[in-house]
């Protein structure tokens, strides 16, 4: 199974996000033993450092980075993403490029925390919960 993992999760881990942690912590334990493909999307990286930037020094950037390339594929971006995303009826244009992203992966699912923000996405959006449910 290929999934595309939404910001947010990876968020829920890198901040400690008490009420969401453990369930994201289990999605990136699965993409890690390979339970399941993970991927995220290039645009993910930024927004995370941008995002953590105050508690972050270049050491730990650069920890974080190397741990998130081991555990996921980074799926790049493409200027037809961009265009394309920009067509589809999202109220937010980051969801809609990691929505574009995930289609031209071919991903089962984008792992998200916010699925109604994908509900006009050709991907099925699923939450952490769920996704270990299916597993």
């Amino acid at each position: 199974m290929k999934v595309l993992v939404d910001t947010n999760v990876i968020l829920d881990v890198l901040c400690d996000r008490k009420e969401f942690v453990a369930d994201s912590l289990r999605v990136f334990q699965c993409c890690e033993a390979q339970r399941v493909t993970g991927y995220i999307s290039a645009l993910s990286i930024p927004n995370i450092v941008y995002i953590m930037r105050k508690e972050l020094d270049p050491e730990r950037i650069r920890e974080i980075l190397h741990t998130l390339t081991m555990v996921f594929s980074v799926v790049e971006l493409r200027e037809g993403d961009l265009l394309k995303a920009a067509e589809l009826p999202f109220d937010d244009y980051e969801d809609a490029i990691q929505s574009t992203c995930a289609v031209r992966l071919g991903a089962d699912y984008i792992v998200t925390r916010n699925g109604k923000d994908f509900a006009n996405s050709a991907i099925s959006a699923i939450s952490p919960p769920d996704l270990l449910k299916r597993i």
